[in-house]
């Protein structure tokens, strides 16, 4: 078993117990007064035991592992740019990250959120039909030159969107969705304050300008749709855990909207690793990538998240503001290559071990005077390939008074925060578990309870006199 560095301390019983010991006391005393009984026979059964494990320890001073290069090594050609590792949330590079920017039709990530979130629990359908407004069809740039009064499948429009960032298609949707775009602006900025996206807000579904929308339908008021790198790095993770299947669209290379249409969509992600056998593509596929959104206007530059899995662990690049086409895809591989070839993701913990002296809690009015605790959960943390491997600290935070019986195992006792630093890494990785019961406990029956309490009250007596001398 691992040994981890922490301190945790000991408080007195609770006051349950402290009532307990006076009726002992006065139990004791008629006891003494007509019996000749000795202490020791009334004190056998009793643990001496006067104080409950308790309280929080103290933080332990960081661990420091191999040193990983630093994001300016890689000389990124960027107004921003991040990248994290989506399990445990950990952000591996971070170049102007928090600041906002027009991010183009990398809005569209939060359509196709709120879209397909609203197919997985039933509220529309894939095969529903949508009739398209006068709105969609009048929306330019990127498009599929929807009609107005043209029908659609909600599944149709939405592949549109996802290998064509199609605005069209992204504008019918938002207002079967919510009945206007307007109001499905509404639901897309709840969102993002739900995920956490806190420099992010949304004026439209698609990334366009205000400028750029139909007269009669842009919003009132003034600004533009901004969103920070580290933002919609954050909306790709909720995109990620959330919907498993997501490479079922973002991974599309061509997609024929209509049959009468002589040429299929073409995906703008150059980066699908699948574009390793088309001769023009090939210099830009990556291995494992399968996502997940490109965009361009001229505020925006040329911008791409992607995100790729090698050798089990996944990873989510956003880069913002390159100035070609082709180099928002090399700026994401230089991006992609750093996180591969520097990180890994480590258990070190696993579900079910103990923590090093906290390996019991006291239990009330039990059986058992204490039960076994242990982690409910595994800790994984993001480490360097190269270099040696240190522990992680830990701290303790136990409940006061422990558990009362009768315990079920997986009775929470308290927590456990993990700590580890990685040197190059700009932040501290933490991960706090709870520490449960590992087996059950019953209530103790009313004798065991009052000679304990009798123990208690003769071991305090004695401890009392004895620091009289």
């Amino acid at each position: 078993m691992k040994k981890y560095n922490h301190r945790f301390k000991y408080l007195a019983n609770s006051g349950k117990s402290k009532f307990k010991e006076r009726i002992a006391a006065i139990i004791v005393t008629s006891i003494l007064c007509s019996s000749v009984m000795p202490v020791s026979a009334l004190a056998a059964d009793a643990p001496i035991r006067t104080a409950a494990a308790a309280g929080t320890s103290d933080t332990a001073a960081t661990t420091k592992t191999a040193k990983v290069p630093s994001a300016d090594s890689i000389h990124l050609n960027v107004k921003s740019a991040v990248l994290i590792e989506p399990t445990t949330g950990e952000i591996l590079l971070s170049i102007n990250a928090d600041e906002a920017f027009a991010p183009a039709s990398m809005t569209k990530m939060m359509t196709e959120y709120i879209v397909a979130d609203k197919v997985k629990k039933g509220k529309i359908s894939w095969n529903d039909v949508v009739t398209v407004s006068e709105n969609a069809s009048k929306s330019i740039g990127s498009r599929i030159f929807l009609a107005e009064g043209d029908t659609h499948t909600v599944k149709e429009l939405y592949t549109a969107m996802a290998v064509g960032s199609a605005n069209d298609a992204t504008v019918a949707l938002a207002e079967y969705v919510a009945g206007s775009e307007l109001n499905f602006v509404k639901l897309m900025n709840e969102e993002a304050k739900r995920m956490g996206m806190t420099k992010t807000h949304f004026i439209n579904s698609t990334g366009l300008n205000r400028a750029d929308m139909p007269e009669g339908f842009r919003p009132e008021g003034e600004g533009e749709t901004l969103m920070s790198a580290k933002d919609v790095a954050t909306l790709a993770k909720y995109i990620i855990n959330d919907d498993p299947n997501f490479a079922d669209f973002s991974s599309i290379q061509f997609y024929k909207f209509r049959k009468t249409d002589k040429d299929a969509i073409v995906n703008s992600d150059w980066m699908l690793e699948a574009n390793k056998k088309i001769p023009n593509l090939k210099q830009y596929a990556y291995e494992g990538l399968d996502g997940l959104k490109t965009g361009y206007t001229q505020d925006a530059g040329y911008c791409f998240a992607g995100t790729a899995e090698r050798n089990g662990m996944r990873l989510i690049s956003v880069v913002m503001g390159t100035k070609s086409m082709g180099g928002r895809f090399k700026e994401t591989k230089k991006v992609l290559d750093y996180g591969f070839d520097n990180f890994k993701v480590k258990q070190m913990v696993a579900a079910g071990s103990k923590v090093t002296g906290a390996e019991t809690s006291p239990v009330i009015d039990g059986k058992e005077t204490e039960v076994p605790l242990v982690t409910e959960s595994a800790v994984n943390f993001v480490v360097p390939k190269a270099g040696g491997l240190l522990k992680p600290t830990v701290s303790v935070n136990l409940n006061r008074d422990g558990l009362t019986a009768p315990v079920e195992p997986g009775a929470k006792a308290g927590t456990a925060t993990f700590t580890y630093h990685v040197e190059g890494m700009s932040s501290v990785q933490k991960q706090t578990v709870n520490l449960i019961s590992e087996q059950k406990v019953e209530k103790a029956g009313w004798f065991i309870l009052l000679l304990r309490s009798i123990g208690h009250f003769f071991g305090n007596l004695f401890d009392g006199i004895k620091h009289l001398f």
